[in-house]
C-alpha cells in the first residue's frame, strides 16, 4: 500500500520523541484494555473440532435462494463456481452480497500463503491539498505485539478472502455491538478488504481469524501446524458486509479514490457452534464516531498484522504516534495520517485512541506510501456511523 515520495521529516521530530514516552504509555494500556471490564477474560482457545465447516450441511436456504436469484448453481458455487470472477457474474450492488461457508476452504498453508491487496498510493495522488495535509509524518518502526495475543490484543485479528488475483489478506477488529451487549459478532475492517470499488464487486469467502498465531510463532515453527496453531479461537465466516457507498462507487486498487471512505463492518458467525465472537475473544472495543480533530488526540495506534516484505503476515504488529492531516482533494474529509513501517496486510486493522481513560477505535488502516512510512485512515463521521447502525440494527442479532 504505498507511494514513491521520499518521507519528510520536518515539524515532525517532536513526534517520535512523544510516541517513545507519554503517548507509547497512553495506547500501552490497549493491552490491559483487552482484558479489563465486564467482559474482561479472553476464552479458552477453541477445540481442534471446531475448526472444521459444518460437514455435510446444505446452504442455509435464505443464501441458496440469493445465488439462484442471480442465476448461480448452489452446488456448483461451493465446488468451485465461487472462482469464476467474469464481470457479469461478479456481484457488486450493497444488496447483493453473499458468502456461503464453503466446508474445511481456510486450511493453515492456505491461510499462510494469503497475499496482502496491493492497494497503493504515489504523492501525485494528493498533491492538491492545497497545503491542508500536514507536514509528512517522521516513520515509526513497527512493534511486535507481545504474545499470546489474546492476552494484549484480543480484539485484533485477520480477515481472509478471495479475488480474482487468489486469497487475500487483511487486518480487522472485534468491535462492540449497542444492540447486543457482550455478544458481539461485528467486526470492523477496510472497504478494499471486502468490496473491489468502482471496478468490481463484493470479494469472497470472507472470514475473521481473531488472534490469528496467537503465540507468535516463526514460520519455521508454522510449517506444519495445525488449525488451533493458527486459529485457536476458530473461523468466523462473514454472513453480511457492508461498506460506503463512495468505495463502491469510487474506490480502486491505487490511488486515494475512495479511501476517505475506505470502512466496512462484517457480521460474522463460527463455523461450528453458537458462542458469538465477543463471547469467544473475550473482548470487544467501542468505535468513536465522533471524528476528532487532530489537535484534540495526543495518540493513535494503529494495528495488524503486515504481510508484504519485510514482515511475513504471521505477526501482530503495532505503531504509535500523534496524528497529522492528510488531505486527498479539497472536496474530500481529510484523513487521520501516522508514521508507521507496517507494509500490506496490515490494512483494515484498527486504530485506538485512549478516550476517558477507554481504549476505542478511531480509524482503520487505508493507504500509504511505497517507502512503507506512513499510514493514512479515514475519520468515522457519519457515513460509518450509519454503515455501522445499520449493521447492528439488521444482522446484530442474528
Amino acid at each position: 500500500m504505498r507511494s514513491t515520495r521520499p518521507s519528510a521529516v520536518r515539524g515532525r521530530g517532536r513526534r517520535s520523541v512523544l510516541a517513545a514516552t507519554g503517548i507509547a504509555a497512553a495506547l500501552a494500556l490497549t493491552a490491559t484494555a483487552c482484558n479489563d471490564g465486564e467482559d474482561s477474560a479472553a476464552a479458552k482457545p477453541a477445540a481442534a473440532s471446531s475448526q472444521g465447516s459444518q460437514s455435510g450441511a446444505e446452504l442455509p436456504a435464505d443464501i441458496a435462494d440469493k445465488l439462484k436469484k442471480h442465476g448461480i448453481d448452489p452446488d456448483k458455487w461451493e465446488s468451485g463456481a465461487w472462482k469464476n470472477w467474469d464481470k457479469d457474474d461478479w456481484l457488486r450492488e450493497a444488496k447483493d452480497f453473499v458468502n456461503p461457508v464453503i466446508e474445511g476452504l481456510w486450511k493453515p498453508e492456505r491461510m499462510k500463503s494469503a497475499e496482502e491487496p496491493k492497494k497503493t498510493i504515489a504523492a501525485k495522488d494528493y498533491a492538491s491539498d492545497q497545503g491542508v495535509s500536514d507536514p509528512e509524518p517522521a516513520p515509526v518502526r513497527a512493534q511486535a505485539e507481545k504474545v499470546p495475543y489474546h492476552e494484549n490484543a484480543a480484539p485484533v485479528g485477520k480477515v481472509f478472502f478471495d479475488s480474482p488475483e487468489g486469497s487475500m489478506v487483511c487486518s480487522g477488529t472485534v468491535v462492540k455491538d449497542p444492540r447486543n451487549p457482550g455478544r458481539s459478532n461485528l467486526v470492523w475492517t477496510a472497504g478494499h478488504c471486502v468490496h473491489a470499488g468502482s471496478a468490481g464487486g463484493w470479494y469472497r469467502n470472507i472470514a475473521f481469524v481473531p488472534s490469528y498465531n496467537d503465540q507468535g510463532k516463526s514460520a519455521n515453527a508454522l510449517r506444519n501446524a495445525t488449525q488451533t496453531e493458527i486459529a485457536p479461537y476458530g473461523t468466523y465466516w462473514a454472513d453480511w458486509a457492508s461498506t460506503s457507498n463512495e468505495w463502491i462507487g469510487q474506490g480502486a486498487e491505487s490511488g486515494g479514490a475512495g479511501a476517505p471512505y475506505d470502512f466496512a463492518v462484517l457480521h460474522v458467525k463460527p463455523e461450528q457452534g453458537t458462542k458469538s465472537l465477543e463471547e469467544t475473544v473475550g473482548n470487544a472495543l467501542d468505535v468513536d464516531f465522533s471524528a476528532p480533530s487532530v489537535q484534540t488526540v495526543d495518540s493513535m495506534g494503529a494495528w495488524g498484522y503486515p504481510a508484504a516484505p519485510p514482515f511475513d503476515g504471521l505477526l501482530m504488529n503495532k505503531c504509535l504516534d500523534r496524528p497529522g492531516r492528510l488531505s486527498l482533494s479539497p472536496e474530500q474529509p481529510t484523513m487521520y495520517r501516522i508514521g508507521c513501517t507496517m507494509t500490506g496486510g496490515s490494512s483494515g486493522g484498527g486504530w485506538f485512541r485512549v478516550r476517558d481513560g477507554k481504549t476505542v477505535l478511531v480509524s482503520n488502516t487505508s493507504i500509504g506510501p511505497a517507502a512503507n512510512t506512513w499510514l493514512a485512515g479515514p475519520q468515522l463521521g457519519q457515513e460509518a456511523q450509519q454503515v455501522f447502525d445499520m449493521m447492528s440494527e439488521k444482522y446484530g442479532s442474528r
